[in-house]
């Protein structure tokens, strides 16, 4: 992973680490409260031996005495010195329970001994450490002494008395919390690396490039309010989401110069990612320059297209397809525009017989003829065959990415589902991509039109999602001078 993947996933889920790191934080402030304190007592030792007369003898000693006191610091924990400490102390323990709470060490390069005793009573800890200041200097003349009655070379002099710290040693609530904040900090960062890992669902563009080769021709912004005004395009046209359609507009025009697409089906992978919607702005979007544009209810199962247009559909494709009556009777222009739909009409039995019949084929070689542009709202890939069949049928297939929503397998196997049956992917169009997740995808405008914003949005509009009534159209009066070879 890079930096900027390490950024996004912060930015992301900075609330996961957030939760975690008060978590861990919690437990470290509950550990310090319930924790009973510790107390402890410290007394020092210094090693010496008998006195030399000359240079020589005094180096002798001192590596003589350096060499002892590290037998003299294990000593210390041994039952000939705690159980004396223990029956001067009048303590009810025994020495190896004793030896748990005494710790010897000494400086490096001296002669020096110092031992802490630690204790729940602080008053215990310093009456511990003044027994031993007692005990241990005798203890230690005595195994030092080779003959009785002579004096020992080793002498054990206690240069700084049993004296407890002024407050506990343990707990430590600033070191606590401090180390529960770092702990957290980390605990949440390793989850949030650990949850966007585990999630195979297509986030970026990143995913898209490192997952195939397919061109991403647009990248749409995601839209809390995109459920109540879908058709962002007429509703609001000087947005950000509104000129990320024309975007996709212009790029869409730019695939094949020579030989441009004029039937599109537009698919998804599974539901939810956003393809009815998109197909409608993006309608309106090339409707604006002055195309003639026809959109057609292809999502029979669950048609929900002319609801975001403000159409009712009691007849459509269906009642065309199998001959009852003729595609000029059921188009139905959008307001005032050049944009002319065709719903699902009544829903068949059979959707994707209807859909790749040659009568279908027919259908859109007559709007080819009449329109600049022939899209097809068709249902995902994964869970029917409507999408597929529909695409070996027209010029190529736009597959709508929803980001959050579809996984990289399912992605994977709905343009595998398009290859199989040798349909042309012209691009893909990343859907609901949150602002964290998108720089430097296509779609993001920081220039806004703030004149006249507040009143375009303010102004009433007619009919459902606020658009104009539907009108009735007649078929183009002409038809192209040149009719493409299918």
């Amino acid at each position: 992973m890079e930096l900027q993947d390490y950024l996004r996933v912060l930015r992301k889920r900075w609330r996961v680490i957030a939760l975690v790191t008060l978590i861990v934080l919690g437990l470290a402030a509950a550990l310090t409260v319930l924790t009973p304190p510790t107390y402890s007592a410290t007394t020092q030792f210094f090693v010496s031996t008998s006195s030399s007369d000359n240079a020589q003898q005094l180096q002798q000693g001192n590596t003589f005495t350096q060499a002892r006191v590290k037998s003299y610091s294990q000593l210390l924990t041994s039952p000939k010195v705690l159980d004396p400490v223990i029956a001067d102390s009048g303590l009810k323990t025994s020495a190896d329970l004793l030896a748990k709470n005494i710790t010897a060490t000494i400086p490096l390069d001296t002669v020096i001994i110092e031992v802490t005793v630690t204790d729940p009573s602080q008053a215990q800890a310093t009456r511990i450490a003044a027994s031993i200041d007692k005990v241990f200097p005798q203890t230690i003349q005595q195994i030092e002494q080779v003959q009785a009655g002579a004096p020992s070379p080793v002498k054990v002099t206690v240069v700084k008395q049993a004296t407890a710290d002024l407050g506990p040693i343990s707990p430590k609530p600033a070191r606590n919390l401090a180390l529960g904040l770092v702990l957290g900090l980390l605990a949440g960062l390793g989850l949030a690396l650990l949850r966007d890992r585990l999630d195979t669902r297509i986030k970026g563009e990143r995913e898209l490039k490192d997952l195939t080769d397919k061109t991403v021709i647009g990248g749409i912004a995601f839209d809390s309010d995109a459920s109540k005004h879908p058709l962002i395009v007429q509703v609001d046209p000087r947005s950000q989401r509104a000129e990320a359609f024309r975007s996709l507009r212009t790029n869409l025009q730019f695939i094949d110069v020579a030989d441009p697409p004029k039937s599109i089906v537009v698919t998804s992978s599974v539901p939810g990612e956003g393809k009815s919607t998109m197909t409608a702005n993006l309608a309106l979007s090339l409707a604006e320059t002055g195309m003639r544009v026809v959109v057609i209810e292809g999502a029979l199962r669950r048609p929900r297209l002319l609801d975001y247009l403000g159409f009712e559909g009691s007849v459509g494709l269906t009642d065309v397809l199998i001959g009852r009556m003729q595609a000029q009777d059921v188009l139905q222009r959008f307001g005032r525009t050049n944009l002319s739909v065709m719903g699902a009409g009544p829903i068949p039995p059979n959707p994707s017989e209807l859909l790749g019949s040659s009568n279908m084929e027919r259908l859109i070689k007559q709007l080819e003829r009449d329109f600049d542009y022939v899209l097809i709202d068709a249902p995902p890939l994964l869970p029917v065959t409507d999408a597929a069949v529909l695409s070996t049928i027209v010029d190529g297939a736009l597959v709508v990415v929803g980001a959050g929503i579809v996984a990289k397998d399912q992605l994977r196997h709905a343009l595998e589902s398009l290859e199989t049956v040798s349909g042309v992917v012209l691009g893909l169009v990343l859907n609901r991509v949150q602002a964290e997740d998108g720089a430097g995808a296509y779609g993001y405008y920081r220039y806004e039109y703030v004149q006249d914003r507040d009143r375009q949005r303010a102004k009433g509009r007619r009919g459902k999602f606020g658009v104009a009534h539907a009108q009735p159209v007649e078929p183009a009066a002409r038809d192209r001078k040149a009719a493409r070879v299918s």
